[in-house]
């Protein structure tokens, strides 16, 4: 087992107080003396206690068991990929961004006809060298947010009212490009990348409606059966995090049908949020070549036994639709889980995976994401691959990023963000995996 050298301290006095304390204002650990002492799951080792030495026993026990664990505790089980999925091209120029790329916008259809649940896919794609890999990923505020570009559609759902230019919570012609920083379209573009992305809120709004919004609406029960008036849904029925990788999963389905894209080399991303989202997708589907978390944090690529800044009965009180009704046995009480997020990562393996993390955003616990990738390590050297190109629990040095593994990570400087530093560290880590 793995036992890293922490002190238990006052974090333990909370969980034996319990819920006595559950209403008293969140008050997060940013000390790394008072996290409490832990163990974390060997992922090489079976629940039943038997090691796993060889790749086929990963592959063929281990691996599908935590996939498992992770549903049942704390992502929840998706519906299976819809039958009646099929594909419209809503827009296709192919004189975008000055003639070097196609701005192509596909909608996603759910079900039979068109009156259903749909997704909006925005693309661009380089006029040369086709087909190209690509990067897919969600954004928060609707694809017309992540460039100026004034043909890109304005989304008409339901919006956090968080962006500039969102109203009474609707997207108006003011939000266009807002997010533009975040997704640097042309500098993708050039490097031979496609960019696509989808907005987040098409798949499932993010707020705690019971889950009867966005996809939930129809293929929820899928997943929970026919409830009466005043069930509970099954403990391990997919929250928003599971529906939003389940959305991913659906374009990465178009990206299949796209001639011009080169499906077998997608890398999925996400910040935040959305970071734990392409986490999770990476895992449970292994279509995706490569997978990218940025700033993902508790839920992400955090360890949640640390619990330090944001922890697990923190994230479940502010957002209790993200996850599965599972997970919340386990505020103040990680110690008590299966698994931890270490093994998330771990189930990319051997395809690569990049961690990111920021100085400034210490509530998402920068070193427990850099830990979580190193205690991932001994799965990809045990499939055969370098691994992450370090040997120390310590993080690298502020913006120098270790991108030379199958595991790379960076600790950069600034606050909760995506930034051009952090892009060029993802296009080089996929340069050297998905142009070989």
């Amino acid at each position: 087992m793995i036992k890293p050298l922490m002190r238990l301290t006052a974090i333990l006095l909370l969980c034996a107080m319990g819920t006595a304390l559950a209403d008293e204002p969140f008050e997060p650990n940013y000390d790394e003396a008072k996290i409490p002492e832990y163990t974390l799951p060997d992922p090489l080792v079976l629940q039943d206690g038997t090691a796993v030495t060889d790749a086929e026993t990963w592959k063929t026990k281990r691996r599908p068991e935590l996939v498992k664990l992770f549903e049942e505790h704390v992502y929840g089980r998706p519906p299976a990929k819809p039958e009646a999925l099929h594909f419209e091209t809503l827009d296709n120029e192919p004189q975008a961004l000055d003639g070097t790329a196609t701005r192509r916008q596909v909608r996603i259809y759910l079900t039979e006809g068109s009156d259903g649940p749909f997704l909006d896919l925005l693309m661009y794609i380089p006029n040369e060298g086709r087909p190209v890999p690509a990067f897919l990923g969600l954004n928060f505020n609707g694809n017309h947010s992540i460039a100026a570009d004034p043909n890109i559609r304005l989304n008409m759902n339901w919006m956090r009212d968080k962006g500039a230019g969102i109203v009474d919570n609707k997207a108006t012609d003011d939000s266009r490009g807002t997010s533009a920083s975040r997704w640097p379209v042309e500098m993708i573009v050039k490097r031979g990348y496609a960019l696509t992305t989808m907005y987040y809120g098409d798949i499932d709004p993010d707020t705690d409606d019971n889950f009867q919004n966005g996809v939930h609406a129809v293929f929820d029960k899928q997943v929970t059966g026919e409830l009466a008036e005043g069930d509970p849904r099954p403990t391990d029925a997919w929250g928003s995090i599971a529906t939003w990788a389940w959305g991913l999963s659906r374009a990465l389905d178009y990206l299949e049908h796209d001639a011009d894209i080169e499906a077998t080399r997608v890398a999925v991303l996400g910040h935040s949020r959305l970071g734990k989202t392409s986490l999770w997708a990476g895992a449970v589907d292994e279509r995706f070549a490569l997978t990218i978390s940025n700033d993902s944090g508790c839920g992400g690529a955090a360890l949640s036994r640390r619990a330090i800044g944001e922890t697990v009965a923190r994230i479940n009180d502010v957002f209790p639709h993200w996850f599965n009704d599972k997970f919340q046995e386990y505020n103040n009480n990680e110690s008590a889980l299966p698994v931890d997020q270490h093994e998330l990562i771990a189930l990319i393996a051997p395809r690569p995976v990049y961690v990111a993390s920021a100085v400034e955003d210490t509530w998402a616990d920068p070193r427990g994401e850099f830990l979580s990738a190193y205690y991932a390590n001994p799965v990809y050297k045990l499939l055969g691959t370098p691994g992450l190109p370090s040997e120390s629990t310590d993080p690298p040095t502020v913006d120098e990023p270790l991108k030379t593994g199958t595991i790379g990570y960076h600790l950069r400087t600034g606050k909760h963000d995506v930034t051009t530093f952090d892009w060029t560290q993802y296009l080089d880590f996929a340069d050297l995996h998905l142009k070989k």
